[in-house]
């Protein structure tokens, strides 16, 4: 470190020497990444983004997290890849031009610059040759080349389907997409509406999609529950039930085999193909009245708990295989179609929607599996424990669990049933009947049917010239010069498909055109995607825990099967930021509670952002914003500048705690451990609570009359080098003026030395029998017969064992000394 003199103290002027650093880094492309380096390669990646305008330092927190990973990486030696784009097609651009008349693409693109300039305006670091963009062609042409190749491994299929249907949006949703009811972007209550759908036949990889969850180590165990209940596997028995009448017979699902004795009703969900032809002339107008109400209905909200059980009687009867007995079949929007096999036995006695809807229409309730203590009396709840198989037979007195496998085996033996694995996921509906999104690449004709584009046609490029109409129908139907077109196969006149695709098969890729962003030949280079995938570190929202985390896994899977990619799974490890609240609300602009970058900066600086963002609270966890907050972390940096570069304005103080070169430097390394390790878990409030306190013990230092010799040195290299991810433009700027070699963003992370972190004395914790009776300052390398002598010859102690046999002591190093007396 060069000698520095300085006339007069400069203040903290942080809008001075931001951009100075920005370009700085922008020149030098500091995060620029390097293929096939023989570095350890480390792919760093925050959720592609939504273009939607301008930004809150709420969303910045996951931004920021990230830009201290990649920086941290960086130092650490790492090749790192930490690349940036947007998840540019969907709804609100759409929306927008029905509104104002603006292009959706104008739209777009004027939101990405704005947010570009926002997100340099905070420090944050990407590698920009490699942004991609998903609305522009080079980009969505291989989004529809993967729909062909899920196509071509019969993955993507067309069917007339009932499909969740949002008033608002004009378009379907997938089930994942609809939450307590509503569209999960507007909140309208959604409705079902029968369309020809394309679907992806995400429950091929059910199984491989749940199987691989324990791959993933790295991730919180609360996405990994959430995914696992979503897909719902589970196992029981798939038996008939015949139509007394009729030749029909109606095949229910349930994995409590162990209760069909109980079973006093049968339940058909309103769709189910039989409802209309078992059905008795006198039902039939009510039920059809009941089938045609339910339909505007979300199967979610007829999942709810809290939603009221309907149903009616179709006048018709099945009989229980298990007992012959003749039980009554209704109609009820509870169940559902698309789980199971669409029916149900009902046994209300142990299940308890089946109990409160046997109550509403004064319905058979019989008990077949007892639980202890139980002699015969009714139930005032459905009993959905195990328990002693009783009114079943052969059955009675086998433990339930025990029955399940019998009553199956009782079944399969006379074919009137067998075991069977039921998912309660569904195959991803893909199409969307809006204009804002990839065409989906098929065209319609008379002689062929479905025919896909071939892949030298891709893209199927959206057309620009279209009309916005308040209907929200999709524009494309109105584009004759994009609907007409001629069939790959025979030439005929054929039609285009008018749907675009969900957004969120934009996003189930995105990750693996970063490592080729460029390639013009295929969606991404296999050579670069095996050197980078896959990703180390992902960070983002738990709200995309189903919805893009799943879709993502189930993309990776087909293209590892595809024999394109190497890695199982996307994504090594996952980290979930919490909201940032301002108010007791979650920053947002609808609610006018957002703080927005530009007005931090021009007020405290970008570092003073950065600081309070990570030292608000654990990142995981939801954190209050807070204007003393900020203001505290500007006071922080302030301490740091004229501590580190007017070391001299601080002068001595008489009262301040006096610390020596040993301890500075000791408590330099017991930072860097801690620092070091609180960044590699994800413990940033921490991480900088211990700069705070390193920067207070400097501080005492230098008032104490401390030298700016070596050690000294060591802790304002060590400081500035830790803080640098953190509040890197300060950092920069203090590393040039003190004369330090190079950029402190080029140098390496510090290390710490194991001798120099051990503290020289610890405190003793003294028991006897297990009861603390007194502490005392030791020597940390005391053994456990000094420690024995230290608590014997204790004033506080001594009372406690005279004249008492000292049967053992327990002696744990550095921590207590346990004396056993009787």
């Amino acid at each position: 470190m060069a000698e520095k003199t300085t006339a007069a103290v400069e203040k903290y002027v942080p809008w001075e020497i931001e951009p100075k650093w920005q370009k700085v880094w922008q020149e030098r492309q500091l995060l620029k990444a390097e293929d096939f380096s023989s570095k350890p390669k480390f792919y760093n990646l925050v959720m592609f983004p939504y273009p939607s305008g301008d930004l809150h330092m709420g969303h910045m927190r996951n931004y920021v997290l990230g830009d201290v990973i990649a920086r941290y990486k960086k130092m650490r030696g790492y090749n790192v890849l930490n690349p940036f784009g947007w998840d540019a097609f969907g709804l609100p651009a759409e929306n927008a031009a029905i509104k104002s008349g603006v292009h959706p693409e104008e739209w777009t693109f004027a939101n990405i610059k704005r947010e570009r300039e926002q997100l340099e305006m905070m420090g944050i670091v990407y590698d920009w040759d490699r942004v991609v963009t998903s609305c522009t062609p080079d980009y969505y042409k291989w989004t529809q080349w993967l729909f062909l190749l899920m196509y071509k491994r019969g993955l993507a299929y067309k069917k007339l389907a009932p499909a969740n249907w949002c008033p608002q949006c004009n378009t379907v949703l997938a089930n994942e997409q609809v939450i307590g009811g509503r569209c999960w972007r507007c909140g309208t209550p959604v409705t079902r509406k029968d369309l020809e759908q394309w679907f992806f036949r995400i429950t091929a990889y059910a199984d491989q999609l749940l199987e691989d969850l324990k791959l993933l180590e790295g991730w919180p165990e609360k996405v990994k529950v959430m995914q696992e209940n979503w897909i719902g596997r589970s196992e029981g028995l798939e038996a008939d039930f015949p139509v007394v009448g009729h030749s029909d017979v109606i095949s229910i699902y349930t994995t409590r085999p162990d209760t069909i004795f109980g079973a006093t009703f049968v339940v058909l969900a309103p769709e189910h193909p039989l409802v209309q032809k078992l059905t008795k002339p006198d039902y039939l107008h009510e039920v059809l009245e009941y089938v045609e109400r339910t339909r505007m209905v979300s199967e979610i909200e007829r999942q709810s708990t809290e939603r009221e059980k309907t149903g009616v009687f179709t006048g018709a009867y099945a009989m229980n295989p298990a007992n012959g007995e003749k039980i009554p079949i209704w109609v009820a929007d509870y169940v559902l179609a698309t789980y199971g096999t669409g029916a149900i036995m009902a046994v209300p006695a142990h299940d308890e929607r089946d109990f409160e809807f046997a109550k509403k229409y004064n319905l058979p309730i019989r008990v077949v599996v007892a639980p202890a203590g139980w002699h015969g009396e009714e139930l005032l709840q459905a009993y959905i424990d195990q328990g002693t198989m009783v009114n079943s037979g052969p059955f009675d007195g086998i433990p339930s669990e025990e029955g399940k496998g019998k009553i199956i085996q009782y079944f399969e033996q006379r074919g009137i049933g067998k075991r069977a694995i039921k998912y309660r996921l569904r195959d991803w509906l893909v199409s969307r009947q809006r204009y804002w999104g990839a065409p989906i690449p098929i065209v319609y004709c008379d002689a062929c049917g479905i025919v896909p584009v071939p892949e030298d046609q891709l893209p199927v490029l959206l057309p620009k010239a279209v009309e916005f109409r308040p209907d929200g129908q999709s524009p494309l139907i109105h584009v004759p010069e994009f609907y007409q077109t001629t069939c790959p196969n025979c030439s005929r006149p054929a039609r285009r498909e008018t749907d675009t695709m969900d957004t969120f098969v934009d996003s189930s890729w995105y990750y693996l055109r970063y490592v080729s962003p460029k390639d013009d030949t295929q969606p991404f280079a296999k050579a670069q995607a095996d050197y980078w995938m896959p990703v180390d570190q992902y960070t983002g929202g738990i709200e995309h825990a189903i919805l893009h985390l799943l879709y993502s896994r189930f993309f990776t899977k087909v293209l590892y099967d595809a024999g394109l990619v190497s890695c199982r799974e996307p994504f090594l490890k996952l980290f979930t930021q919490g909201m940032v609240m301002r108010g007791g609300e979650v920053m947002s602009k609808s609610k006018n509670n957002g703080v927005a970058p530009d007005e931090l900066v021009r007020t405290y600086g970008a570092d003073t952002g950065r600081v309070w963002e990570l030292f608000m609270g654990p990142p995981e966890a939801n954190a209050e914003w807070s204007d003393e907050g900020v203001a505290g972390s500007f006071r922080f940096l302030n301490r740091v500048w004229r501590m580190t570069l007017f070391p001299e304005d601080l002068g001595k103080e008489a009262k301040v705690v006096q610390v020596t070169e040993e301890e500075l430097l000791q408590k330099t390394h017991q930072t860097i451990k801690k620092v070091t390790e609180d960044i590699e878990g994800f413990r940033l409030n921490t991480a900088v609570a211990a700069l705070m306190e390193l920067s207070n013990t400097m501080q005492d230092y230098l008032q104490g009359g401390g030298q700016k010799g070596e050690a000294w040195q060591i802790a304002v290299s060590s400081l500035i080098k830790m803080l640098y991810p953190i509040a890197p433009h300060i950092c920069e700027e203090i590393w040039s003026r003190l004369g330090f070699s190079g950029f402190v963003s080029e140098s390496t992370w510090p290390d710490y030395d194991p001798n120099m972190i051990r503290e020289n004395t610890f405190t003793l914790v003294i028991q006897v029998n297990g009861k603390i009776r007194d502490t005392v300052e030791v020597d940390a390398d005391i053994d456990e017969q000094k420690a024995t002598s230290v608590a014997l010859n204790s004033e506080k102690v001594k009372r406690y064992v005279e004249n008492k046999e000292i049967v053992k002591t327990i002696y744990v190093p550095g921590k207590l000394i346990n004396i056993v007396v009787r």
